[in-house]
């Protein structure tokens, strides 16, 4: 097993935070999220009774392996945002490719990950590489990337994380990445009543606003912040006009704040936003997906229809 760290350097951090405070909502980059501790929120965020989207994803991986082993071919296996690794188990265990590739932000995790899953599957090399994958615009050289086929690996529906346009544009950045012959395996979470999707992101116990307090944790450690987490309310709610859910942390008075050097005021009711999740129905992702040279060639999902699995493929595929 081998790790390669391309985690952005601090100033990079910093630039991208003070453009993210200048915006209109004040919109930080959604991989801020995932320290250490947000990386163990969010895990716990996924077991969760209200947030089913993981434990619905992991099923349908499960039943469809074989399928999805045989639709997506032979190849080195690349999956951005690992996060714990958890979910590819049933794909390299049908799939057996000749490499797997891990791409994740947090540090802390992507290293344990890989060591457990490169014993659980020891027949299969692994690799790490910390980074952000949004910024990524070349795989690095590596023996195991080397004049390989490479097949995409998606899940957890992230693209939501991003907007239309910008999905759309990752979506061409992956078909780079990944080079000719490129087949992409993505989950896509589907809209559904909207008392579900609010409690799947605000869920009773709290975690959810305990990750999205955990980012002015972070910002005021890293970037000599002044944030008190509790003069801001959580809220996580749905914009039917943009199919999304809005997540954001809403100050609870007029206050002002030191952050990357600079002072900040903020309106009483004024949000931040920690992250959006834009749900697409089966339609709709594909005609994203075209925009960006991909093609459906296949399509699963669970019997109450919450989430799909698409596989796309490029046009010289």
């Amino acid at each position: 097993m081998d790790l390669i760290d391309l985690h952005p350097e601090p100033a990079d951090i910093h630039q991208l935070v003070l453009e993210g405070m200048a915006r209109q909502p004040r919109q930080l980059p959604a991989w801020l999220l995932y320290d250490a501790e947000g990386s163990r929120l969010f895990e716990a965020i996924c077991e969760q009774p209200e947030y089913g989207l993981t434990r619905t994803e992991t099923a349908l991986l499960q039943s469809t392996a074989p399928a999805l082993a045989t639709a997506l071919g032979a190849g080195v296996l690349v999956e951005f945002g690992a996060g714990n690794a958890r979910k590819v188990g049933p794909l390299l265990e049908a799939l057996r490719p000749p490499a797997y590739v891990a791409l994740d932000i947090s540090a802390d995790h992507l290293g344990p990950a890989c060591r457990e899953l490169q014993t659980r599957h020891p027949a299969v090399p692994v690799l790490g590489i910390c980074c952000d994958y949004t910024q990524l615009h070349q795989l690095p050289d590596h023996p195991l990337l080397a004049e390989q086929r490479r097949l995409g690996f998606y899940p957890g529906s992230s693209l939501g994380n991003f907007s239309p346009p910008e999905a759309q544009e990752l979506l061409r950045q992956f078909s780079q990445l990944l080079g000719p012959g490129a087949r992409l395996l993505i989950g896509i979470d589907q809209p559904k009543a909207v008392a579900r999707l609010e409690a799947a992101y605000n869920d009773a116990a709290g975690v959810s606003a305990a990750f999205a307090r955990n980012l002015l944790v972070r910002l005021n450690r890293d970037l000599a912040g002044t944030f008190d987490p509790e003069a801001f309310a959580y809220t996580a709610q749905w914009q039917p006009e943009h199919s999304r859910i809005a997540m954001a942390l809403v100050s609870r008075q007029p206050q002002t704040v030191q952050l990357a050097g600079r002072a900040w005021s903020f309106a009483a009711g004024e949000p931040l936003i920690t992250e959006y999740s834009v749900k697409y129905a089966p339609e709709a992702f594909l005609s994203l997906a075209a925009g960006a040279g991909w093609r459906g060639a296949g399509r699963w999902s669970d019997p109450a229809g919450d989430l799909s699995l698409h596989l796309l493929v490029t046009a010289d595929s």
